[in-house]
């Protein structure tokens, strides 16, 4: 039922550490395992880049580094010395978090030179841009994705995992209709086994971002023989990104705005009949 093989999902992880409290155990179990299972990249804070590439040299998995994180309201100037400093130090691929307040306040041409910035000083690292969709309506999503392929990006990304909520199959398959095949898209935030993992992929999804690798990659032999009900995402509504938002969080206007389009929302009836 499933064209995936356990080399494949691999190949999309970026097995991810990036706790404020990890040390230099929790790095080096994360190269290892990186190593045994054949994961794409680290995704580590600055600090530990030359760390992890040391720990990884021979192993063909590569070390990415993340920039502006996780708020991504610094200055240009800063994530692009972030960035040159991650790449001095062996990160192939940099995630950094665009400035989302400007990009809700529709300043664009500051969004995409903020984006470009750290694009040059990258050098030949791939750069994906975070735009934390969990604080965007769906046109700023969609405003984020184009910015980011002027400015150079390769990839964009959906989250932090430090937000209201992570990865969205709806937000994921509107990156990937905005950035089309020649971009891709990384998913992150709350996947926490091989269906989260699935659905996310089968909506557009091209690259993970992980902690709980190991258990995906593991989940893909149990879910292989499985009904194909039992992968299908739920309906809608019951999976509205504003249903699992931390409202502390969120923004009053982006909850109101899905609050909007929830009611207007055809699978509404659907839904409530379901909890009668």
């Amino acid at each position: 039922m499933i064209d995936l093989d356990r080399e494949a999902l691999a190949n999309m992880i970026d097995h991810t550490e990036l706790s404020a409290h990890s040390g230099e155990k929790k790095i080096a179990n994360l190269c290892s395992e990186a190593r045994s299972f054949g994961f794409y990249t680290v995704c580590i804070n600055g600090g530990y880049t030359r760390y992890a590439f040391e720990k990884l040299a021979g192993s063909g998995v590569l070390v990415c580094t993340v920039v502006g994180f996780p708020l991504g309201a610094g200055t240009s100037t800063a994530k692009a010395f972030e960035a040159g400093e991650a790449v001095a130090g062996g990160a192939a691929e940099i995630d950094m978090v665009v400035n989302v307040g400007a990009l809700r306040d529709r300043r664009l041409d500051l969004v995409r030179d903020d984006i470009r910035a750290v694009v040059d000083a990258s050098g030949p690292a791939l750069v994906k841009v975070i735009l934390e969709t969990c604080f965007l309506t769906d046109e700023e999503i969609v405003s984020g994705c184009e910015l980011s392929v002027q400015a150079g990006a390769k990839f964009v990304k959906t989250s932090t995992g430090f937000g209201a909520f992570g990865a969205f199959p709806d937000h994921v398959r509107l990156m990937r209709k905005t950035v089309g095949p020649g971009i891709g898209v990384k998913a992150s935030g709350g996947i926490r086994n091989f269906k989260d993992a699935w659905r996310l992929i089968r909506a557009g999804a091209s690259r993970l971002g992980v902690s709980a690798s190991v258990a995906i990659l593991e989940g893909l032999s149990l879910y292989k023989f499985a009904p194909a009900a039992w992968l299908e995402e739920e309906i809608p509504c019951h999976v509205c990104p504003s249903r699992f938002a931390n409202l502390d969080k969120q923004p009053k206007a982006v909850y109101a705005y899905y609050k909007k389009k929830c009611l207007a929302c055809p699978h509404l009836e659907t839904f409530n009949k379901f909890y009668e």
